[in-house]
């Protein structure tokens, strides 16, 4: 099979995420995230209840208002649950890139800046405070892809 002919990486990894959005414990958006780092995923993540925490879907939402918005404030972000996961383990995410079905909340965003990560990749807009424009300014490309 040639080159052209074979499925490229950005679409198997962003298809990963996708499939780790199933996982996702969150009533109100499923969302999966999967770090990339020298052609191999290195980590990955969904939304959902921290570890051994009860989970939104066996107990309800926690509803906060912020921003004048309702959030569930339970539950972490598939990128905090990657680059949280990777702390604990000692794997650098610096240089990685990550594949999110949804773009980081502004939240994420300086999560990511910090951790180093430098390319995030994105299926849908978040509908709150997005942090896809920080991202760009801060030198991290943050780009919303097509499958």
């Amino acid at each position: 099979m040639s080159e052209e002919q074979r499925k490229p990486l950005k679409e198997i990894y962003m298809e990963n995420a996708i499939n780790w959005s199933k996982r996702s414990t969150c009533k109100r958006k499923s969302v999966g995230c999967v770090a990339v780092k020298d052609g191999r995923i290195i980590a990955t993540g969904y939304n959902g209840s921290p570890s051994g925490a009860p989970h939104c879907t066996d107990i309800g939402c926690k509803i906060e208002i912020i921003n004048g918005r309702e959030c569930c404030v339970r539950t972490l972000h598939a990128e905090q649950a990657i680059i949280s996961f990777c702390g604990k383990n000692g794997t650098p995410l610096n240089g990685a890139d990550l594949y999110c079905t949804l773009s980081p909340c502004n939240n994420c965003a300086k999560l990511i800046i910090n951790a180093g990560i430098k390319n995030v990749f994105f299926l849908e807009k978040y509908t709150g405070l997005d942090g896809s424009d920080f991202l760009n300014q801060m030198g991290v490309s943050c780009k919303k892809i097509d499958l």
